[in-house]
């Protein structure tokens, strides 16, 4: 490959990402931005990120999230599609970082989304309930593979498990179905 091609092809493939709002800002940049138009608490209250409630401050939040990846990933999607507004992606956008997904040149940045704190506090407490809910429901899976298999064993446990394959009065214990699909009777 020639270097004239390469340098075009790499110019082509950074031509891509101009349209994308986060392209040639730093962090900072964004930051600066967000907190002066929304404040700290607005920032928290959305995104849950205690850089934004502990002693904020730009030069703090900024180290934090420069070493936390999923923190940062969480702010440049703020920007994105709360401050610049702009319409949600594609699946296989989603899939992408923020600063790596291709914005058409179609869609452009408008005004910034009107928030509000008691907006925020309420999608946290919407997201409190739905993690308290997988939490609940993951407890009841709670435990060591050794309870379990005393569980299963002494016919305590969930019925699901011991279905008997005769109407035997003598019930043995048989495995659940694999919800793949790869169960197969008799084995």
């Amino acid at each position: 490959m020639s270097e004239e091609v390469y340098h075009e092809e790499k110019q082509n493939q950074e031509n891509l990402y101009l349209n994308n709002p986060l392209h040639g800002v730093g962090l900072k940049a964004v930051l600066q931005e967000l907190v002066s138009h929304y404040g700290f608490d607005i920032l928290y209250a959305y995104l849950n990120i205690n850089c934004f409630r502990v002693n904020p401050s730009l030069a703090a939040s900024e180290k934090f999230l420069k070493k936390t990846d999923w923190a940062r990933e969480k702010v440049e999607l703020f920007y994105l599609y709360q401050y610049k507004n702009l319409p949600a992606v594609s699946s296989t956008q989603f899939k992408l970082a923020p600063r790596e997904r291709i914005v058409p040149e179609c869609h452009k940045p408008s005004d910034p989304a009107l928030l509000s704190i008691e907006d925020g506090e309420r999608l946290q407490k919407k997201r409190a309930k739905n993690i308290s809910s997988r939490n609940n429901h993951a407890s009841k899976h709670k435990g060591s593979s050794r309870q379990y298999n005393e569980r299963r064993n002494t016919n305590t446990g969930n019925s699901e498990h011991y279905k008997s394959r005769d109407d035997s009065t003598e019930s043995k214990p048989v495995p659940a179905k694999d919800p793949w699909g790869n169960f197969k009777e008799g084995r």
